[in-house]
């Protein structure tokens, strides 16, 4: 199945503690359908202190599901993506809007 969501888009949070959030995607597991949003779903992780690193408390952003992401258009508002051919490529579009992505 073709991914209607990658990295490099912007999405925003539809459901849980973050709903309404907006961020970019920074990485993808279509195996476990997770994706890691920058400034989403952010946990405080310990780092232990390390010559090229400082230690301490450092916020991470976690996987969330990519049930509970939508793809935001051009007007900034979440939008369904879909599939169509435009010659011989296959393009993902928002359904909002028709408009290729």
């Amino acid at each position: 199945m073709a991914a209607k969501l990658r990295k490099g888009d912007t999405v925003v949070v539809l459901t849980g503690k973050d709903k309404g959030k907006k961020g970019e995607i920074s990485s993808v597991d279509p195996k476990s359908g997770k994706a890691v949003v920058e400034g989403v779903n952010v946990a405080i992780r310990h780092q232990r202190q390390t010559p090229a690193a400082p230690g301490g408390r450092q916020p991470k952003a976690m996987p969330i599901d990519l049930s509970n992401l939508a793809l935001m258009d051009k007007d900034g508002k979440a939008t369904r993506v879909g599939f169509r051919m435009e010659g011989d490529k296959k393009v993902r579009f928002a359904k909002s809007t028709g408009e290729a992505l």
